[in-house]
């Protein structure tokens, strides 16, 4: 029988072809950007939710480089939709980018690229809480981690966030537990996680 752990492993190296396939990697560098991969793949906590997230920076901050970076992406047959979303005025100071690639199995992955303007209040943050949760992950957290969040409908949206912290703070360990803890505490937004 095939483990969640390895499930998980397969997902991964599944969203790394995409990653090199696309040479996302390379096209916001060529721009002078730093590129920051983020969320469940950089823990290796991906499993069940086929969605890759970058955060991005440069400096200076210039919108033309963010458009010319999409245009390079776009020019790969299999990213299907781009779309954008400007947040340059809100709280948050970025751009939001969302890529979506169907790969050779008919699967589609979203790409999730958020270019940040260095003085927003979320320069760095994911990054960090990427290492904190990463400090912490025994074999038992990450399949615990790992069990519920394949355990998700995927049409139920749940932030990974609410998980680790039901896993790491407060030893959740199975789906039942998760669904009692999570009505108990209220999604806090992607702040969720302490720093």
């Amino acid at each position: 029988m095939t483990t969640i752990i390895e499930i998980a492993e397969s997902m991964q190296q599944d969203a790394w072809k995409v990653i090199n396939d696309t040479n996302i990697i390379q096209i916001w560098s060529s721009i002078g950007a730093t590129i920051n991969l983020v969320g469940s793949l950089k823990m290796g906590l991906l499993v069940n939710n086929r969605d890759i997230d970058f955060h991005i920076y440069t400096t200076p901050f210039k919108l033309s480089d963010s458009f010319s970076a999409m245009a390079k992406l776009a020019e790969n047959r299999f990213i299907k939709t781009i779309s954008y979303n400007n947040l340059l005025g809100a709280e948050d100071k970025c751009i939001e980018w969302h890529a979506f690639y169907e790969d050779k199995d008919g699967h589609s992955w979203q790409i999730d690229m958020i270019h940040i303007l260095n003085e927003s209040v979320y320069a760095g943050h994911f990054e960090k809480v990427a290492e904190r949760i990463s400090a912490v992950l025994t074999p038992e957290i990450r399949a615990n981690i790992l069990q519920i969040k394949n355990s998700i409908p995927i049409e139920k949206k749940v932030m990974g966030i609410q998980v680790y912290k039901a896993v790491i703070e407060h030893g959740i360990k199975d789906i039942d537990s998760f669904w009692q803890w999570r009505e108990q505490n209220p999604d806090e937004g992607i702040n969720g996680y302490p720093e």
